[in-house]
C-alpha cells in the first residue's frame, strides 16, 4: 500500500479504496491518473463537455490534500491553460465546492464532477478571470471565441497513430532511399575497375531492363564485327517476307493478265 508522511495512514486507506472505484467505473469525461507513492496530489484528465467552448479539449488538472484532508477541502489548479471566468491565470479554480460548501463526506468523484460542469456553466459573479467574467456577461460570442482560440492551442488531445498504417507512397520511398544507400555503399566500398552491380532505372521493372541490355548488347556486338579489328563477315540476316506485300502482287500481276486478255477479244 502507498504510503505518504503528509497523510494519516486512515486517510490514504481510503483514498486508495476511491482511487480504485474511480479507475474502476470513471466518471464520464474524466480519467484519473494515481500516483501510488503520493496519494497527496491527484491529477486527472477532463474533456471539454460537448456544445461549450472547451469541445474536443483534453485538460489536465490536479488536486492538492493537505494533512488535514478530508476536514479542508483539496485545492484545485488546471495545469492546460484556460480562458475560463472561474479559473485564474496561474490554474487556480474558485468553486463553493473547495471553499464554503465544502463537506467531509464529499468525495474526490463528487469534486471532479463538479469542476467539468464549471466548463458546462461558469459563474462571472465570483470571477478570478476579470476578463473571461466581463467578457462573458457583455458578449459571449467574443468569449466563447476566446475560450475555443485557447483550446485550440493548449488543449489539443494527443493524436493516435494506427499501428501498421504505412501509405504505399511512404513505402515506396523508404525503398528507393534503402536502394540508393546500398548502392552508394556498394560504390564506395568498390575496388577500382569492378563492376558495379546493376541497379534499374526508377520506374522500370527488371524484366524491361534486361530486355533493352540484350538489344544494346546485340548491337554492340555487331559494331564491333563490322568496326573492330577482329577480322569477321557480317552476313546479314534475310529479310522476313512479308505476307501482306506477296499477296497484293499476286493480285496486280493477275488483274494485269485480265486486263490483257480482255484487250485481245476487243481486237478479235
Amino acid at each position: 500500500m502507498a504510503t505518504n508522511e503528509n497523510l494519516p495512514p486512515n486517510v490514504i486507506k481510503q483514498l486508495a479504496k476511491e482511487l480504485k472505484n474511480l479507475d474502476d467505473s470513471p466518471p464520464e469525461g474524466i480519467k484519473v491518473v494515481v500516483n501510488d507513492d503520493d496519494f497527496s496530489t491527484i491529477y486527472a484528465d477532463i474533456d471539454g463537455p460537448a456544445g461549450t467552448p472547451y469541445e474536443n479539449g483534453v485538460f489536465r488538472m490536479k488536486l492538492l490534500l493537505s494533512h488535514d484532508f478530508p476536514h479542508l477541502p483539496p485545492k484545485g489548479y488546471f495545469l492546460t491553460k484556460i480562458f475560463h471566468p472561474n479559473i485564474a491565470t496561474n490554474g487556480e479554480i474558485c468553486v463553493n465546492t473547495l471553499k464554503k460548501d465544502w463537506n467531509p463526506s464529499l468525495g474526490l468523484r463528487h469534486v471532479l464532477l463538479v469542476v467539468r460542469c464549471l466548463l458546462i456553466e461558469p459563474f462571472p459573479e465570483s470571477a478570478l478571470n476579470e476578463q473571461a467574467g466581463k467578457m462573458l456577461l457583455e458578449n459571449y460570442e467574443e468569449y466563447a471565441r476566446h475560450a475555443r482560440l485557447y483550446t485550440g492551442i493548449h488543449a489539443k488531445p494527443k493524436p493516435k497513430f494506427k499501428t501498421g498504417a504505412i501509405s504505399e507512397s511512404t513505402t515506396a520511398l523508404n525503398v528507393d532511399q534503402t536502394n540508393t544507400s546500398v548502392l552508394n555503399s556498394e560504390v564506395k566500398n568498390a575496388a577500382p575497375g569492378a563492376a558495379m552491380p546493376f541497379q534499374p532505372p526508377l520506374g522500370q521493372s527488371a524484366a524491361t531492363v534486361r530486355v533493352n541490355s540484350l538489344e544494346q548488347a546485340a548491337t554492340a556486338t555487331t559494331d564491333t564485327l563490322v568496326n573492330g579489328s577482329t577480322a569477321a563477315t557480317v552476313v546479314p540476316a534475310a529479310p522476313i517476307p512479308q505476307k501482306k506485300e506477296t499477296g497484293a502482287a499476286r493480285v496486280q500481276a493477275d488483274k494485269k493478265k485480265i486486263d490483257a486478255r480482255k484487250k485481245s477479244l476487243k481486237r478479235l
